[in-house]
């Protein structure tokens, strides 16, 4: 896609957070990104700063452009996330894997422990993420720990 065709659709583009979509003229999916604002996210890859060799070919490669307005950016980033891993876009390299985020969870229990996993259950605990990096959730855990005297043993009480 061109700058100039951008331009043209660049008005329908809300600038709210959102999951967006580059297809090929094939009908392919491209890529998938997400946006705190999707019209200033999808603008930057057409603007005439320099881009990567990759960024400068996907550009060259879209037809078209489809998005999805979500209620905040972490719901930007699951959806990105279920979506990359559902589709595996040609374009997309971080969030191939199978790999799940992790997440800090506070249980529910009269002496509640503090611990993270890569599993939601709906049991009444409190989570916290999903976290793109374990080791800023330890890093986070310990600085928690120092603090805030919470049980460590995971003998039922």
């Amino acid at each position: 896609m061109t700058q100039e065709a951008y331009q043209q659709i660049a008005h329908t583009i809300p600038l709210q957070p959102g999951v967006y979509k580059y297809y090929a003229a094939d009908g392919t999916l491209l890529y998938v990104g997400k946006a705190k604002h999707l019209r200033k996210r999808i603008g930057s890859y057409f603007s005439k700063q320099k881009s990567s060799y990759k960024t400068h070919e996907l550009v060259q490669r879209i037809h078209r452009i489809e998005f999805t307005i979500v209620d905040s950016e972490q719901d930007a980033f699951l959806l990105e996330n279920a979506l990359i891993k559902q589709f595996q876009p040609k374009f997309n390299i971080d969030l191939k894997d199978d790999k799940t985020y992790p997440y800090l969870v506070i249980k529910k229990e009269p002496f509640p422990r503090i611990f993270f996993t890569r599993r939601k259950y709906n049991d009444g605990s409190e989570y916290l993420g999903p976290f793109t990096s374990v080791a800023k959730v330890r890093e986070l855990l310990s600085f928690i720990k120092q603090f805030i005297p919470l049980r460590t043993c995971k003998l039922p009480l």
